[in-house]
């Protein structure tokens, strides 16, 4: 049954991760937009030069925030490949180990010493 529901939860996050396959091309392509516009913006000691790399800079963070959808994406591929790690994991079996109880015998030996004096 364990398996059935993860080939389904499998099912639904491939498709979520295909789905969002353009928004994390796009997300990718604009965080090194902003990255070069940052780079570029610290090199250029011009104040038109720092104007354009900046407007470039916030445009491109527009469009990463645009991307957003891609963050689920992102998380659908992290969840597979969990769920895929763990699938041939073999299930932990508890081992239920007797518990010395020094109680327990002091009991039987109560009892065998009241069975001689009764």
């Amino acid at each position: 049954m364990k398996n059935v529901f993860l080939f389904i939860l499998a099912g639904i996050l491939v498709m979520v991760a295909l789905g969002s396959l353009g928004h994390i091309i796009g997300m990718a392509i604009s965080l090194l937009l902003v990255y070069f516009s940052f780079k570029q913006f610290i090199k250029t000691e011009s104040f038109f030069g720092k104007l354009f790399w900046a407007m470039v800079g916030i445009c491109s963070l527009f469009a990463v925030l645009a991307s957003l959808p891609a963050v689920a994406g992102i998380a659908a591929i992290c969840i597979l490949y969990v769920v895929y790690k763990n699938w041939k994991k073999p299930e932990k079996v508890k081992v239920e180990q007797e518990v010395y109880d020094p109680f327990e015998s002091f009991d039987q030996q109560w009892n065998e010493i009241q069975k001689k004096y009764n």
